[in-house]
């Protein structure tokens, strides 16, 4: 690891630069020429400004790194800092107040911090997580990239604009949710409408301890209609069969599985990736589904003209799919991928545009498009059997089993209870509620 100090020149004010829990800045690094962008994460070192000293870890840069390629601050000394000879040194964004939660991400590291978890029981949602164990057939697509999780979000909408869309984030990549500009747009465009970060990951409108915690609270506390999970930006790969983090894929799978969801495997798929184990479906995807998954998943498959030059390999591929389970495969009669439904945001992946590879582009389409398909179908079914519940209801009310107030055994019932906001309290009804509800 290197750490080398530097003095803050100015605050980029290029689009994105600044944003929600991301600042990106122009530093004089200490012995070299010139000024160097770095990343700095306010929730975590606190705000900057300019002239201000900090340290900067320059690692992944100066080994030339794709993943984790930038700099980024680890400490400033800034007027505040000066100012506050304090034995209790400097607290950030109100952390050290107790309302803000004990869970630790990034533990026992040097910037381990504290966070409100969903499941907490300081959490307003902390009975919510008690009470909820499944998914209840709600649909998880499973990617492998951060790049496919705006497609196939505006898929989704694309389909259905009422869905609510959630997007669940691992920590296979980056650990900060704040890094994704894609991300950011995307929610600002509403083509994602709640972010939940989960293990060491951090940054999420929900924190949540782990993956599964994070799926249950996307579907419960957020009332997602449909989950996207996936890791954060800066894939780590290596060339060997497990060695990346397309890996997580298989294990999303498991736990949307494990959890009553119903997972769909996006595929990460190229036409002109220059590597042969990427071309057609990535060996990312056939390992995450041949080797890692453990329960059956929907494989979403775009359509392919015949005269794709991988549309040979990718039918090969999926013919000769080893797998512990019985996977399904699900294709769409006709391309899906629209750039008017975007909302303005333009996906990059690996340096390539929907021009450069478009099967990319329409393999995470028909992931959203078939995930709406599948929320459809689960509404449906509720609102049936909701109704047949009614009218089952109604039913012994008449017959003088139930009263028409929906008492029964002397238990008298609170009432339907109003949605309850992500930042919200409770309803203050719970201690007389004779069942758990959505308002605690």
């Amino acid at each position: 690891m290197r750490l080398i100090w530097g003095t803050v020149k100015e605050l980029l004010a290029s689009d994105g630069a600044q944003r929600t829990g991301y600042s990106e800045l122009l530093v004089e690094i200490d012995g070299r020429d010139g000024t160097s962008r770095a990343i700095n994460y306010p929730d975590i070192t606190g705000s900057v400004s300019s002239s201000d000293r900090v340290l900067l870890n320059t690692t992944a840069v100066d080994l030339e790194l794709g993943t984790g390629g930038k700099h980024f601050v680890v400490a400033r000394i800034g007027g505040d800092t000066r100012d506050n000879n304090s034995a209790e040194g400097l607290s950030f964004e109100g952390s050290m107040d107790s309302s803000a939660g004990h869970l630790m991400k990034l533990r026992y590291s040097p910037h381990q911090h504290n966070v409100l978890s969903v499941e907490s029981q300081e959490s307003p949602f902390h009975k919510i997580m008690e009470t909820r164990d499944s998914l209840e057939g709600v649909p998880v697509v499973c990617c492998g990239l951060h790049s496919q999780v705006p497609l196939v979000a505006a898929a989704v909408k694309r389909a259905m604009p009422t869905l609510m869309v959630g997007y669940v984030m691992d920590d296979a990549g980056s650990l900060s949710l704040n890094l994704s500009k894609v991300l950011a747009d995307s929610v600002d465009a509403g083509l994602i409408d709640v972010t939940v970060s989960t293990g060491q990951s951090f940054g999420g409108q929900i924190e949540a301890i782990n993956l599964h915690s994070g799926m249950l609270a996307a579907v419960h506390v957020g009332g997602c209609d449909v989950v996207i999970t996936g890791i954060g930006p800066g894939l780590a790969g290596t060339g060997t069969p497990f060695g990346h983090g397309g890996v997580a894929q298989g294990e999303a799978i498991n736990a949307a599985a494990t959890l009553g969801g119903v997972p769909i495997a996006c595929l990460r798929m190229s036409q002109a990736d220059t590597r042969d184990r990427h071309l057609g479906i990535s060996h990312h995807s056939l390992t995450a589904l041949s080797r890692v998954a453990l329960a059956p998943a929907t494989i979403a498959v775009p359509h392919i003209e015949e005269d794709n030059p991988v549309f040979e390999t990718v039918n090969a591929e999926l013919d000769a799919l080893p797998s512990m389970v019985e996977h399904m495969a699900f294709q769409l009669e006709e391309p899906y991928y629209d750039p008017e439904h975007m909302r303005g945001i333009e996906v990059i992946t690996m340096g390539r545009s929907y021009e450069d590879d478009p099967i990319f582009f329409e393999a995470a389409s028909a992931a959203g498009a078939t995930a709406a398909m599948v929320a459809v179908m689960t509404i449906e079914e509720e609102t049936a059997a909701a109704i047949e519940g009614a009218e089952g209801s109604q039913a012994l009310a008449s017959a003088g089993i139930i009263s028409g107030k929906g008492e029964a055994n002397g238990a008298s019932s609170a009432g339907p209870c109003p949605s309850l906001p992500l930042n919200g309290s409770g309803c203050g009804q719970s201690s007389n509620c004779p069942s758990p509800c959505d308002n605690v």
